[in-house]
């Protein structure tokens, strides 16, 4: 039997579930405040359907390059930060319609919260590299997910092997992590192309035959004023495939996968909390 919370959910701590977006640690407590609260649980899955429905709705838009007319009024400074404060006050309905539409992209790149602080045009740079990024490994998902007889290189038996040959293309040590007790076992992995050097997706499976992948390699850029060492924790839905990413030290990081939000993040979590 759910207790009743201390303190109800916030529509700002909502959105931020909803939106997948936040500090991994901060994004954890929420969850575990949220399994105490019934109503926000509705009101979050209310939320949810909304946003996936006006993502459906908007899918092409969404795919589509941040227009440069955009990115030079975002440049603008203090009255886009102004506008921002504004439509923050209507929570997670409007952060669902502003993801759906081309606003959302300006959205997208002038207002994340990074590091505690509100992003400015400084930011914007990091928005396409980050966002090919996970373009990117939403169609390696796509392509090598239902794959049945070569959904990767190298399988689960040679995972030492794996390992060493992508750490080495990819120059950095690279783990596989164990996601045995969420259900998911290793199949294996592929080296893949990036913008400036080598990817690598590893894929797990779990007993019903759902796949997800882990896509990981170097950022081509880091935004200027924005520190390497941040870690940035994200959600998208590119092409009807959730994916969580985040960029680590320069290193970026896509989970995706045809799962629900929750079950997504949790195992995007317990990935980060591993490597």
């Amino acid at each position: 039997m759910n207790r009743k919370p201390d303190r109800p959910l916030s529509d700002d701590e909502l959105h931020a579930l909803v939106d997948g977006q936040g500090p991994l640690d901060d994004l954890a407590a929420l969850q575990m405040r949220l399994a105490d609260d019934p109503d926000a649980q509705a009101r979050l899955a209310q939320w949810q359907r909304q946003r996936d429905a006006l993502q459906r709705l908007h899918a092409q838009v969404l795919s589509e390059a941040v227009p440069a007319n955009l990115l030079q009024a975002a440049q603008a400074g203090d009255a886009v930060r102004t506008s921002s404060n504004h439509w923050r006050r209507y929570g997670g309905m409007a952060a669902g319609v502003v993801m759906a539409f081309g606003a959302g992209w300006l959205a997208n790149a002038n207002w994340q919260q990074v590091g505690g602080r509100e992003a400015t045009a400084p930011s914007m740079a990091s928005a396409q590299p980050e966002r090919e990024f996970v373009r990117q490994a939403v169609l390696a998902h796509a392509v090598y997910a239902p794959e049945i007889r070569h959904p990767v290189e190298v399988s689960a038996q040679e995972q030492k092997h794996l390992v060493q040959w992508l750490s080495k293309r990819l120059e950095k040590p690279l783990k596989v992590p164990d996601l045995t007790a969420q259900g998911f076992d290793l199949v294996g992995g592929r080296l893949l192309p990036g913008e400036a050097g080598a990817r690598a997706q590893f894929m797990f499976q779990d007993a019903t035959g759902q796949r997800v992948t882990l896509y990981l390699g170097a950022m081509e850029s880091v935004a200027a004023g924005v520190s390497g060492k941040e870690t940035r924790f994200r959600f998208e839905s590119q092409a009807a495939i959730p994916s969580f990413y985040w960029v680590d030290q320069g290193f970026g990081y896509a989970l995706a996968g045809q799962l629900p939000h929750a079950s997504l993040m949790q195992l995007a979590q317990e990935i980060y909390r591993q490597l």
